[in-house]
């Protein structure tokens, strides 16, 4: 698997994030459309009317399974990273450091990891901002 570091950390599944979204906005769309040419025919209206309920439902899964998995691992982070801090300080992660701090200071190595928490919250950085400081970056090829 090729280094990773600030530049290309990013992750995307093509299949998912291009593919089945594509497909779902497109799919709402163009049930959106027939809906529309449907007002006319009361034969069509409730056919058309069904396909933008399933064409809403398929789009909310989309977001929602994602959205999901995501706060999942947010929270496995959290509990990584504070674990991670204790073993390395002793101490749990200062509770001022918000979730999306916790998140960037994951790509930390074990020795910048604890001074790059204290900076993160006196200097109150960004996720962003904590990603870029890293020095030694520390890859995560299991984010989903």
């Amino acid at each position: 698997m090729k280094p990773q570091d600030y530049a290309s950390h990013r992750r995307h599944n093509p299949l998912y994030h291009f593919v089945l979204v594509g497909f779902v906005v497109a799919t709402l769309i163009g049930s959106l459309v027939n809906l529309a040419l449907s007002f006319g025919n009361h034969d069509r209206l409730f056919g058309a009317a069904l396909i933008v309920a399933l064409s809403v439902i398929a789009q909310a899964l989309c977001w929602y399974a994602r959205s999901f998995a995501l706060k999942a691992q947010d929270r496995a982070i959290r509990a990584e990273e504070n674990f991670r801090h204790y073993i390395l300080t002793g101490r749990v992660l200062d509770p001022r450091l918000t979730l999306r701090q916790i998140i960037g200071l994951r790509f930390a190595s074990d020795e910048e990891f604890p001074e790059l928490a204290r900076k993160a919250i006196t200097d109150n950085m960004s996720e962003e901002a904590i990603k870029r400081a890293v020095k030694n970056w520390r890859a995560d090829y299991h984010r989903a």
